[in-house]
């Protein structure tokens, strides 16, 4: 039995990938259906390493056999499909590039610090304080538009929302006691959205064989 949808875009994904969430949410807010595949992360399936040698998620293989790789790419082929919260006309391009750069360094460091074990310049609260610093210059921003696009929610607050929810959940006691109330109230937002919830439904790891799982609203 075919395990594939034959029109639609194959999805690899990783749950809590903050890269592969991002992407979801574009997937999903646009109404772009795809064919699911969970994978886990410590033991890649081979059909995603044919699809793509970086083997790194999210992965997005369309019908006509094109690939596209990086997540802010699947972001915006969805939205160039359907935008129907007009997301790309609020994509701050040098907040994502601050976020997927300095951002996404000091949070690895942070989150992960065993891992940089042998940079000893820096040290997981030296990273923690970096992250911070970038949070504080974002909250004086949204202390005066709810989002970070403006009035409505946008294409960066969605690029920016995954990695900003995995600082916080690094230490939520600590991130909840600083002085960054809008950033905190934001993330809630977002948190509770149906969007955020819709995206992040449990799927079985995907095997070769199994029946489609179409994702989308």
């Amino acid at each position: 039995m075919s395990d594939l949808a034959p029109t639609l875009p194959v999805l690899y994904s990783f749950r809590r990938c903050p890269y592969a969430m991002r992407a979801r949410m574009a997937l999903w807010i646009s109404g772009n259906a795809v064919n699911l595949r969970e994978v886990k992360l410590a033991n890649k399936p081979d059909a995603l390493r044919e699809a793509s040698p970086k083997a790194t998620v999210p992965v997005l293989q369309r019908p006509d056999g094109t690939v596209l790789e990086e997540s802010l790419d699947i972001m915006r082929w969805a939205l160039g499909r359907n935008d129907p919260e007009g997301w790309l006309a609020r994509e701050n391009a040098g907040l994502i590039k601050l976020f997927d750069g300095a951002f996404k360094h000091h949070l690895d460091r942070y989150k992960y610090p065993n891992r940089y074990a042998d940079e000893p310049d820096y040290s997981k609260v030296d990273h923690r304080g970096e992250g911070l610093a970038i949070l504080s210059d974002l909250d004086g921003l949204l202390s005066r538009q709810p989002h970070i696009g403006g009035e409505q929610r946008g294409f960066t607050d969605i690029a920016l929302f995954p990695f900003i929810r995995q600082f916080a959940n690094t230490d939520r006691d600590w991130f909840d006691a600083q002085p960054i109330p809008h950033v905190q109230q934001w993330l809630e937002d977002h948190l509770a959205s149906d969007l955020f919830q819709s995206v992040m439904a449990k799927y079985a790891v995907w095997q070769p064989g199994d029946e489609p799982v179409v994702f989308g609203p």
